[in-house]
C-alpha cells in the first residue's frame, strides 16, 4: 500500500517541479542575456576608444569645411574638443549666447559625422596584459555565453522529453494541495493524485531530477563565475572567444570584409561550398573556414596566407572535410625541418591517421600508406624515392613552402610534379608574398592551372593592381595578418642601446682594424659575458620577464654567440636550436619549452628558429645583433607573434652605440623610409631594403676612420 501524503507535501512537491520547470525554461533567456552583455560590453569598449580619440580632436576641426561655426564662443563655454560636444543636445548648444538653433543642428551633425568616421576605424583588442574593467566585463560575458550555450541545449532536450508528463502530473496532484476540495474528491481523483504524487516524487529523486539539478547548478555557477576565471579560459583558447565575438558583433574586431578579398562572383561560389568538420579537433577562425572552402571549391590552388595565419590548420581541415565525404588518401610534401611538426599537427588537430615516409624504412611506410590510407608526410628530398603504381590516385597533394619548387629544372620540382600527376587536388602553400616574385608565381600557377599562367604572365607588370589580383584569384589566395588577425595583442619593439665597457671597446676596435667582419658584427658577445654590456642587459630583461610570468626567445645569427649565451645562462636555458638540430629534436625542445616555467629561455639561431616553428608560449623576443635582412628578424618574431598569442609580444633589439650596430640600424631605417615613400612591392625593392656585403664593407671603412680619428688621427696598428 502506498504511503499517504499530506496537502503540505503535495504543495511542496508541486512547488519544486514548478520552480525546476521555470529554471529550465529560463535557459534560452539566460543565454540571450549573456549574448546581450557581450554586445553591450564590446560596444562600451568601442565607445570608450571613440571618446578617447574624440577627446584628442580640437573643436576647431568642426570648422574644417568652413561652415562658419563660432569656435571662440564654444571654447569660452568649455567646449575644447569634439568629445565635449558628443553628448550635448541641440537645445543645450542653442542656449549658448550667439549660436542659433540652425547652427546648433549643423554642429551636432558635423560632430556626428566625425564620430561615425572614427567609429569605423576603431577595433577591439583583448590581451591578458590589458585586463581593464571594460575588457574583463567583455571576456566574462563571452565566457558565460560560451558555457551557457551547450547547457541551454541540454535543458531544451530535458524539457522536450519530460515537461508534458510532469505538467500533467502537476495538474492531477493540484487537487490534493487544495485542502477542503481534496476532502470531497472522488476515490478515482484521489487515486489519480496519489499516482501523480508517486510519479513526481520519483522524477524529483530520479534521473530527471538529478539532471535538472545539475543543469540549474551549472547555470548558477556560470552566473557567479569571476573575471579571473574568464581570463584563464581566454588564455587557454582565445580563438573560441574571438569567433564568438565576431559572431555576436560582426566587425568589432576590425575586420568587416566578409569575403576576405575575393572577387564577388567567386566569393558567392565559395560561400556555398560545404565544409564538414567532423573529426577536426580544433576551432577554426572565420577567415580559416573561408580559406578551407576556397581550397575545396577551387581544387588546385596556391594558398599564400602570411606567416602565422594557420595555413597548416587549413590544409588539415580540408583533408578532414574530404575524408568525411569518402576520400581516403592524402600526401604532404614539406621541408625536412618541419616534417615532425606536420605529423604532430595532424595527430593533435584531427582524427586523421598519419604515416611519416622518411628515412631507412620509407619504402615500407609508403606501401603501408598505399594499403591503409591516411596522410603520408614526406620531405622534398624523399620524393625522389616515391614510386606509385601508374593507375594509383589519391585525393589531395599538399606542398608546403611551395616556392621550393619555383625552378622547374630542379629534380625536386620534377619529383613533386610527378607526384601531383596522381592527385585529384593540389594545394600549394607558401608564406612568401609571391606578388613580389611574379615569375615564381607564374611557374607555380603553370603546374596548378596551366591555362591561367599565360594570362597572368601578360599582366605581370601590374602585380599589385586590383585587376591582377582578380585575375589570379581563382588559383592564388593570400591574406595578410593585419587584415584578418586584427585582434592580436600589441607587438612592442624596443631598441636597447648599450655602452661598451673598456674591454669590449678594445675587442671591437681590434675586430674593425683587422677587418674581421664576423667579430665586428658580434660586438659585445666576443668577450667574457660577465663583462658584456649586451649580456648584462639581456639578463635584466630575462629576470623582468620571469617576474612578469613570461618566457623568452633569444635569437642570434652566430653559433658562437649562442654557445656563449647558453654557458652564461646555465640552467635557465633550453638546449639551443640551430641548423644541425634534427627536426624531431627541434619539436621536442619546443614541447619542453611549452611546459617550462616563466623565465625559461630558448636560444635559437635566427635562420633556424625563425622558420617552421610555432612558439606562442614565449612573449619576449631578444635579438642579439642587427640582421642584414629585415625579413629575417620579421620571420623570427612571427614565431611568437601569431594566432593564439594572448599576451603583448615584447621585442628587444640589443645594440651598442658607436659601433656597426648603430650604422646598420641607421642605414636600414633610411632604406625603409625610401621604400615606404617611393618603391613598389617588387623583388628589387625588397632587395633594396637589405644590407649587402659592399655596404657593410663601407661601414667597416667608416669605422676604421672613426677609430683612427679618435686616437688622434694616427693609424692604429692592430695587435
Amino acid at each position: 500500500m502506498a504511503k499517504p501524503f499530506s496537502a503540505a507535501q503535495a504543495k511542496q512537491l508541486i512547488a519544486y517541479h514548478r520552480e525546476t520547470l521555470d529554471n529550465l525554461n529560463d535557459a534560452p533567456n539566460a543565454v540571450q542575456r549573456y549574448r546581450n552583455r557581450v554586445t553591450n560590453a564590446s560596444e562600451a569598449m568601442v565607445s570608450q576608444q571613440v571618446m578617447r580619440i574624440l577627446s584628442e580632436i580640437p573643436i576647431d576641426e568642426i570648422n574644417r569645411g568652413k561652415q562658419g561655426f563660432r569656435i571662440k564662443t564654444l571654447k569660452e563655454y568649455g567646449y575644447n574638443t569634439v568629445a565635449d560636444i558628443v553628448h550635448e543636445t541641440v537645445d543645450s548648444i542653442t542656449s549658448i549666447y550667439g549660436i542659433s538653433k540652425d547652427a546648433a543642428v549643423s554642429i551636432k551633425k558635423t560632430v556626428s559625422d566625425i564620430t561615425s568616421k572614427v567609429r569605423k576605424g576603431v577595433k577591439i583588442r583583448l590581451s591578458t596584459d590589458n585586463q581593464t574593467e571594460e575588457a574583463t566585463k567583455l571576456v566574462r560575458a563571452i565566457s558565460q555565453y560560451r558555457h551557457s550555450c551547450p547547457l541551454e541545449k541540454n535543458c531544451h532536450k530535458l524539457l522536450t522529453e519530460n515537461s508534458l508528463v510532469i505538467e500533467q502530473a502537476i495538474n492531477d496532484l493540484q487537487a490534493a494541495a487544495s485542502g477542503l476540495k481534496w476532502f470531497f474528491a472522488s476515490g478515482s481523483k484521489k487515486e489519480q493524485a496519489a499516482k501523480a504524487y508517486r510519479f513526481l516524487a520519483l522524477q524529483r529523486d530520479g534521473e530527471y531530477g538529478k539532471e535538472a539539478k545539475g543543469y540549474i547548478s551549472e547555470f548558477q555557477f556560470i552566473a557567479r563565475s569571476s573575471g579571473e576565471q574568464a581570463w584563464r579560459d581566454f588564455s587557454t583558447n582565445p580563438v573560441l572567444f574571438f569567433n564568438t565575438l565576431e559572431d555576436i558583433n560582426p566587425g568589432v574586431l576590425g575586420n568587416d570584409d566578409s569575403v576576405y578579398g575575393l572577387p564577388e562572383d567567386l566569393a558567392l561560389e565559395v560561400q556555398e561550398q560545404v565544409l564538414s568538420q567532423d573529426g577536426l579537433l580544433c576551432e577554426l577562425r572565420r577567415y580559416q573556414e573561408w580559406g578551407v572552402k576556397y581550397i575545396l571549391h577551387q581544387e588546385r590552388v596556391l594558398l599564400g596566407d602570411e606567416m602565422g595565419l594557420g595555413k597548416t590548420i587549413q590544409a588539415i581541415a580540408a583533408m578532414v572535410s574530404l575524408r568525411n565525404t569518402g576520400a581516403t588518401h592524402f600526401f604532404v610534401v614539406c621541408p625536412a625541418s618541419v616534417i615532425t611538426n606536420w605529423c604532430r599537427e595532424i595527430q593533435s588537430k584531427s582524427t586523421l591517421s598519419v604515416i611519416k615516409i622518411h628515412g631507412a624504412d620509407r619504402a615500407t611506410a609508403l606501401q603501408a600508406w598505399i594499403e591503409k590510407g591516411g596522410v603520408a608526410v614526406t620531405t622534398y628530398e624523399t620524393t625522389a624515392f616515391v614510386r606509385l603504381p601508374e593507375d594509383f590516385r589519391f585525393s589531395m597533394l599538399v606542398v608546403d613552402e611551395a616556392h621550393y619548387i619555383k625552378n622547374p629544372e630542379t629534380h625536386r620540382s620534377a619529383n613533386v610534379r610527378n607526384l601531383g600527376e596522381h592527385a585529384e587536388r593540389l594545394l600549394f602553400m607558401t608564406g612568401t608574398a609571391l606578388e613580389n616574385r611574379v615569375d615564381e608565381m607564374i611557374e607555380l600557377i603553370r603546374i596548378l592551372r596551366p591555362e591561367l599562367a599565360s594570362k597572368v604572365q601578360q599582366m605581370a607588370f601590374m602585380s599589385f593592381a586590383p585587376q591582377f589580383r582578380d585575375a589570379v584569384a581563382p588559383v592564388y589566395y593570400r591574406r595578410k595578418r593585419e587584415d584578418v588577425l586584427t585582434e592580436l595583442p600589441e607587438l612592442i619593439e624596443s631598441r636597447e642601446w648599450c655602452i661598451l665597457s673598456h674591454c669590449e671597446e678594445e675587442a671591437y676596435e681590434q675586430a674593425i682594424l683587422t677587418r674581421d667582419y664576423v667579430s665586428a658584427r658580434r660586438v659585445s658577445w666576443n668577450v667574457d659575458l660577465r663583462l658584456s654590456s649586451k649580456a648584462t642587459r639581456m639578463l635584466e630583461l630575462i629576470e623582468e620577464a620571469e617576474s612578469d610570468g613570461r618566457k623568452v626567445i633569444v635569437y642570434s645569427f652566430f653559433l658562437d654567440t649562442i654557445r656563449r649565451i647558453r654557458s652564461y645562462l646555465g640552467s635557465r636555458c633550453m638546449p639551443p636550436i640551430n641548423g644541425s638540430v634534427p627536426p624531431g629534436r627541434r619539436q621536442e625542445i619546443i614541447d619542453e619549452f611549452e611546459q617550462a616555467p616563466p623565465g625559461t629561455v630558448l636560444i635559437a639561431q635566427i635562420q633556424s628558429g625563425g622558420t617552421g616553428l610555432n612558439i606562442q608560449s614565449a612573449s619576449v623576443v631578444i635579438i642579439c645583433e642587427p640582421q642584414f635582412k629585415p625579413s629575417t628578424e620579421n620571420q623570427a618574431i612571427s614565431r611568437a607573434y601569431r594566432m593564439g598569442q594572448t599576451r603583448n609580444v615584447l621585442v628587444y633589439k640589443l645594440l651598442c652605440v658607436n659601433t656597426v650596430d648603430e650604422k646598420m640600424t641607421s642605414i636600414l631605417e633610411e632604406k625603409q623610409a625610401i621604400f615606404d615613400a617611393f618603391a613598389d612591392e617588387s623583388a628589387a625593392a625588397l632587395k633594396s631594403r637589405e644590407i649587402d656585403d659592399q655596404t657593410f664593407g663601407n661601414i667597416i671603412k667608416e669605422e676604421i676612420d672613426r677609430i683612427n680619428a679618435k686616437h688622434g688621427g694616427y693609424e692604429i696598428i692592430p695587435l
